[in-house]
């Protein structure tokens, strides 16, 4: 995991000194702007040198020439928004003025980054000495490395600010940012190696980048996934766009709420990856009581959007598209507001493949404990074993390890364990055996008798604990041997716990 590189960890601990009082919300961008100036900075610089050369193929280049650097698919950076030119006059009170020109004049040159970039520079609430400190610091970042290790650099670094600052914003923060555990996790599992990826709510980008990472990781072409996304708040939407933008990631990413003006209407996806809000009772619902959505499995309740959502991303699948998304553990069981109706229904016409239970502390900004539902439009299409009378069920509420003191992540172990449990039971020649306490493949009937509840740890029962070949009377009397040492002679509780185990036949 990122988080545990000193190079990240040491920019973080002085950018967030340099903060004072200024809002994480707000420092965010003015942070992740002068990291995205720099890296595009560096990868100028880099083809810059190349070209004034004009060694081999860069003979006779024009090194200030923008077509030069379209072909190379680098952003032209003109003189005055150059990393070097900003850094030389950090000390001066007019710096916050020059870098909000420096994003303008890179737009303006770069018909992608249109309306991305921060200009909160010159704002009189930020400490410009502080900017100037801030500066100097990003300046010691060299992405002037070769290939993807420059990318690859700019992208932990990246992503570690955001989960920083999702932790640092609390509930808020976490709008913006799914733990990459999660990430890999959905990804892992869903294998989007070609077709359309989608994501209705898609914070800052993350589903997409962990995709394009799994299609390079295994030598597939990166050009063979189609992304879309949408996002309602605009400065999230903007940071979407930065993320995706310094990796080359070419995404059709829109502004707007998925549930009342849908950007991406006729799209139907092959992948799905999301993690909606949870829980979130003013989505407006009462507006859409009539919505197409709905047709199939119901009408959702208007104080909660959990079952919009999942009704949303069915409706936005393609014959065999599949989805992953991440909710709150409550929609596994919930039957308030006909939820439970629509649960049967959808049960019953076959679209729930797998669900997953997810460890507690994963999330920066909430501790409700969340799960997976994994949807397939077509689970007998031929792609994958015929498994239409199925459900799995994973339990992995035991996994994850400890990164600080409040949270969690998966380890790349755990990750594989869960996803290669989930293929060798889908697969056509996977060989899946039920783990007791662990994984379960429950027939729709199973589900049905347990009223269409859909928590794993109603199916995959209980591992039997270990015999450690003591005998049950010698830990009985250990535990009351240890019990009479702990509590005060004569104490009330003393009394209650002598009379309690008296009355099963042991005293101390």
């Amino acid at each position: 995991m990122a988080g545990n590189n000193e190079l990240e960890k040491t920019l973080w601990a002085a950018a967030d000194k340099l903060r004072s009082n200024m809002d994480a919300a707000e420092y965010k961008h003015v942070v992740l702007g002068l990291i995205f100036l720099k890296y595009i900075s560096d990868a100028f610089n880099d083809l810059y040198d190349r070209l004034k050369d004009g060694k081999g193929e860069n003979e006779g280049a024009d090194p200030e020439d923008p077509d030069e650097y379209l072909s190379h698919n680098i952003f032209f950076v003109p003189e005055k928004a150059r990393w070097q030119f900003l850094q030389d006059k950090a000390k001066q009170p007019e710096i916050g003025k020059m870098i909000d020109a420096a994003m303008d004049v890179i737009e303006k040159n770069n018909p992608p980054l249109k309306g991305v970039l921060p200009k909160i520079y010159a704002d009189p609430e930020l400490n410009k000495q502080r900017l100037g400190e801030l500066i100097d610091l990003i300046g010691t970042i060299g992405f002037s490395q070769s290939g993807h290790k420059a990318k690859d650099l700019l992208g932990r670094v990246y992503e570690y600010f955001l989960g920083q600052f999702a932790d640092a914003e609390g509930k808020k923060g976490g709008q913006f940012y799914t733990p990459a555990s999660i990430v890999k996790l959905l990804v892992a599992m869903l294998e989007p190696y070609n077709g359309r990826v989608y994501d209705g709510c898609c914070g800052s980008g993350g589903m997409f980048v962990q995709s394009e990472k799994f299609v390079e990781e295994h030598q597939g072409n990166i050009k063979d996934l189609s992304i879309f996304g949408q996002e309602s708040n605009p400065t999230t939407l903007r940071l979407a766009r930065m993320n995706l933008a310094i990796r080359g990631i070419d995404a059709r990413i829109e502004l707007g709420d998925a549930f009342h003006a849908d950007k991406h209407k006729d799209l139907r996806a092959d992948f799905i990856l999301a993690n909606p809000p949870f829980n979130v009772s003013d989505w407006s619902g009462e507006h859409l009581r009539e919505d197409p959505r709905w047709k199939k499995y119901g009408v959702p309740p208007v104080g909660n959007a959990n079952y919009a959502w999942l009704q949303h991303f069915a409706h936005k699948l393609s014959t065999k598209g599949t989805a992953g998304i991440v909710l709150a553990n409550g929609s596994m069981n919930s039957n308030t507001g006909g939820e439970g109706e629509i649960r049967k229904k959808m049960i019953e016409d076959g679209l729930i493949d797998c669900m997953v239970s997810l460890p507690a502390q994963l999330f920066y900004n909430t501790m409700i404990p969340a799960c997976l539902w994994f949807l397939a439009r077509n689970r007998s299409n031929g792609k994958f074993r015929n498994r239409s009378n199925e459900i799995l069920f994973i339990d992995a509420r035991k996994l994850g390890t400890m990164v600080n003191r409040r949270n969690k992540e998966l380890t790349d172990t755990d990750i594989a364990l869960i996803s290669d449990t989930y293929h060798a039971w889908r697969n056509t020649n996977g060989k899946y055996a039920d783990k007791v306490g662990f994984s379960k493949s429950a027939s729709i009937e199973d589900v049905k008798n347990n009223g269409y509840v859909l928590m794993p740890g109603r199916y995959v029962g209980t591992e039997e604990e270990a015999d450690d070949g003591i005998p049950f009377d010698e830990k009985m009397r250990a535990l009351t041997t240890k019990l009479a040492e702990q509590f005060a002679k004569g104490s009330q509780l003393e009394k209650t716990i002598r009379k309690n185990l008296k009355g099963i036949g042991y005293e101390f």
